[in-house]
């Protein structure tokens, strides 16, 4: 008999009978046939992971950048748009649907004009900062300070309710440019017809270009310091050069040459 049937009714004995046989080595409880263990099933594998394609290691690639406006077709756009517009009200509602334009995309506001309509004198400025863009209105950070300060020397302002003592402002540029950069040939020429019109809208006596970007649109020139002060053609009206107030403010020394324009602008519209 073995050690088992010794032991059976005794549970702690077993216990401790088989705690002793597992430290002598044993391994496998006996069984009444052999076990070929050469006979087992060989173990389930996992399949391999798929390989990877090329396809599958390529990236996404990015979303096509949208194409760049065809000068052209913007252009022609820009003339048709302005030309259609009957009203003030109808040349920004046309300026605030044209899409042809980068400048549009990174600007907070449209900025328009700012003053009487019936006004003599129209100021033609060069585009928005970051004041103006903030607002939505020329000309109102310090350099639209100084121009107020400017015009009221001669007895005009933008608040002014009588044509003969009122001024009207616009910009060649109805947004501002990203970093207050300057604007490209192709953007200026896409403005051009909605300044145009603008200027055919509110039929001014006088047109008066404040900056290089308005020299450069209107009269097609460069410098503004060697062109102000000298009443030029343009559109069909007199135009005269002025020095930006924002140039001014940097260099004071300069205000008696604006000093001299404005006297030379009252005296064009007293004469």
């Amino acid at each position: 008999m073995g050690i088992a049937d010794d032991i059976a009714g005794d549970w702690h004995a077993a216990l401790a009978a088989l705690a002793w046989q597992v430290e002598l080595g044993l391994s496998d409880i006996p069984a009444e046939t052999p076990l070929d263990r050469y006979d087992l099933p060989e173990p389930v594998k996992a399949p391999p992971p798929a390989p990877i394609t090329a396809a599958a290691k390529a990236p996404t690639p990015p979303p096509p950048e949208p194409a760049a406006p065809n000068p052209a077709v913007a252009i022609d756009a820009a003339r048709d748009a302005a030309n259609r517009a009957a009203t003030l009200e109808d040349l920004r509602a046309a300026l605030a649907a044209y899409t042809h334009c980068d400048l549009k995309r990174g600007a907070r506001n449209l900025v328009f004009a700012d003053g009487n309509p019936q006004a003599r004198v129209l100021i033609l400025g060069d585009a928005p900062g970051v004041e103006e863009d903030r607002e939505g209105r020329p000309f109102v950070g310090q350099a639209g300070q100084m121009l107020d300060r400017m015009f009221a020397a001669i007895g005009l302002s933008r608040n002014a309710p009588d044509p003969d003592n009122a001024l009207y402002i616009t910009n060649t540029m109805p947004w501002r440019p990203p970093q207050d950069r300057n604007p490209s040939d192709d953007e200026i020429a896409m403005m051009l017809p909605f300044v145009e019109r603008h200027v055919a809208l509110v039929n001014p006596d006088v047109i008066v270009l404040v900056g290089n970007l308005s020299l450069r649109m209107i009269l097609n020139a460069k410098g503004i310091q060697r062109a102000r002060g000298t009443w030029a053609e343009a559109l069909g009206k007199p135009v005269l050069p002025m020095a930006h107030p924002a140039y001014l403010l940097r260099n004071p020394i300069a205000k008696r040459e604006a000093w001299a324009d404005l006297l030379s602008l009252q005296a064009k519209l007293r004469g």
